[in-house]
């Protein structure tokens, strides 16, 4: 397989891929040399893609390899919003709600940006698989070399952590409370 066609399938997987390598360093600088680095392995090694199936699943298996080996991704790393401000829709929301309820809406985003932050790597990248990237269990399967059936319960189990950690980091709830 050529180049050019290589360019023509993976260029459209450019956002997909960087946002996931914005979650996963919680840096910037590091996630646009990650996906750099994704695409530089993913050139050379595409005449070992077989065409036909699923190329997001193979460059994002690429990406979380990367990240692994290279990054020390195995540590837990710090993570934000992709967008430190998105000021469309806070000016659209500004003219429509109250700033007490925008101060809520901003207080609740960083709250689950915390508890992300603060569960460990396998479960954050499972969520951020399915939740943020939109991958069926196959497909999860696929980047994570991991049987279907584990998919599903390791996905269960990081649901439940991020649950726990926003019901104990939830404003007004006592540690007793659960």
């Amino acid at each position: 397989m050529n180049p050019e066609f290589f360019e023509q399938m993976a260029m459209p997987l450019f956002d997909s891929l960087y946002n996931l390598a914005h979650w996963l360093t919680g840096d910037r600088s590091e996630a646009e040399d990650l996906v750099q680095e994704t695409y530089a392995k993913a050139l050379r090694g595409f005449k070992s893609f077989q065409e036909g199936t699923n190329l997001r699943a193979w460059m994002c298996r690429i990406l979380r390899n990367t990240f692994l080996n290279s990054r020390s991704g195995l540590m837990a790393r710090n993570t934000s919003w992709l967008e430190d401000e998105d000021t469309d829709a806070d000016l659209t929301v500004a003219h429509t709600a109250t700033p007490e309820a925008l101060l809520l809406r901003r207080e609740n985003q960083q709250t689950v940006v915390d508890a992300m932050a603060s569960l460990a790597v396998e479960h954050r990248e499972i969520i951020l698989l399915s939740e943020i990237e939109e991958l069926s269990y196959r497909e999860i399967a696929e980047v994570l070399s991991l049987p279907i059936g584990t998919v599903m319960s390791r996905l269960s189990r990081a649901r439940n952590a991020l649950r726990h950690l926003l019901r104990a980091n939830s404003p007004g709830r006592s540690q007793n409370a659960l």
